[in-house]
């Protein structure tokens, strides 16, 4: 019990740490149901520290800047049998060295790179789908089942050979159905659409449509989203957030993937989470198991180093790409020289000299 009570405490500040680009997959089980003992009462008189002694610092007033902490949004597809989980979106945060300030941005799904080999479960590694890295990690050898956690260690492992960055100072990942739970705790979220989305997963009324007999996509009445700032709960903002067959397909996708969650951090600032443990805890009950956390320090640590980073210190940049092709058909997405080049100024820990020669990144 001593340990479950220690994740619903670290998890209430990992609600914050998550709407500052940080998820949390929710794999810390164990302990027992059993209370910690209770010590008795003691007519001994309360020992008084002397009034000259320093209180302790808080939990993460060590942590230093820069930090790089990975955010991963999973497809579970938990009616679909044998299903594995795959990444659909893949963001990242860089923290300033200050911790004042940081950079969200996102990997195509599809970028074609090297998927390291991987003893867990046997696999082999190869060139594949950035995306085929947590589906390939999450298979459990000997089973048909599928671990979201192992398949976020080799998903990072392959996001870290690929930029360079070394290692995740903390990492994320949560379902959708989670995200969508979050939004609505949070009462909706205001979003200023850039374009018209239309849904291939959802009616206006927010029902599935049905997938077409055979296969080959969906049919029915569609959800749409037209341009304007607009109040979007749950399932909406997810949606409009989960799109790609739109206008700049993908890239447009991770782009509103960013401005979700900037949204989203800009809604629990105002809602004052950070300060309220009591809405905090109903945002936390809300999640249920949809959320876990993976970081070499503890959620609480992160969370006050981050204390911070606000919405309007966050600077959201899209990096470019183009497909690739093989015999003439498609197999997947490559960065352009400019966003292979903001990522190798962010393995180095300074992106912002990039950005001001490449300003165009920059998502207004």
């Amino acid at each position: 019990m001593r340990n479950k009570r220690l994740l619903w405490a670290a998890a209430g500040v990992v609600v914050v740490l998550l709407l500052a680009g940080v998820g949390i997959v929710v794999a810390l089980r164990g302990g027992t149901d059993e209370p910690d003992p209770v010590a008795a009462p003691s007519s001994a008189p309360a020992l008084v520290p002397p009034a000259s002694a320093s209180p302790a610092p808080p939990p993460g007033a060590d942590l230093q800047g820069p930090l790089d902490l990975l955010i991963l949004g999973v497809d579970t597809r938990t009616t679909i049998p044998d299903w594995q989980p795959h990444a659909d979106a893949i963001m990242l945060l860089h923290v300033n060295a200050d911790l004042r300030g940081g950079y969200l941005y996102s990997l195509p799904r599809d970028l074609r790179v090297d998927v390291p080999a991987f003893a867990k479960n046997g696999y082999g590694g190869g060139r594949h789908k950035l995306t085929e890295a947590m589906s390939d990690g999450a298979k459990v050898k000997g089973t048909d089942k599928a671990n979201v956690a192992q398949g976020y260690e080799l998903l990072a492992r392959t996001i870290s050979k690929y930029t360079g960055i070394k290692k995740f100072d903390a990492g994320a990942v949560l379902t959708f159905a989670g995200l969508s739970k979050l939004t609505d705790a949070l009462g909706g979220v205001t979003l200023k659409i850039d374009q018209k989305v239309v849904s291939q997963h959802r009616r206006p009324d927010g029902s599935l449509r049905t997938l077409r007999s055979g296969g080959g996509g969906y049919v029915g009445p569609q959800a749409t989203y037209l341009p304007g700032t607009r109040k979007l709960v749950g399932w909406q903002a997810i949606d409009y957030a989960r799109q790609r067959y739109t206008a700049g397909g993908d890239y447009t996708r991770q782009r509103h993937q960013r401005q979700l969650v900037k949204a989203l951090l800009t809604k629990a600032e105002d809602a004052g989470l950070a300060t309220d443990q009591a809405k905090l805890q109903a945002v936390l009950d809300a999640l249920g198991d949809t959320l876990v956390f993976s970081g070499q320090r503890t959620p609480i640590e992160y969370a006050y180093a981050l204390r911070d980073l606000t919405p309007g210190s966050l600077t959201l940049v899209g990096l470019p790409g183009d497909g690739v092709y093989s015999g003439g058909g498609y197999i997947g997405e490559q960065l352009t020289a400019t966003g292979r080049g903001f990522l190798r100024a962010v393995a180095a820990g300074d992106p912002a000299p990039y950005l001001a020669k490449h300003p165009e990144l920059v998502n207004k």
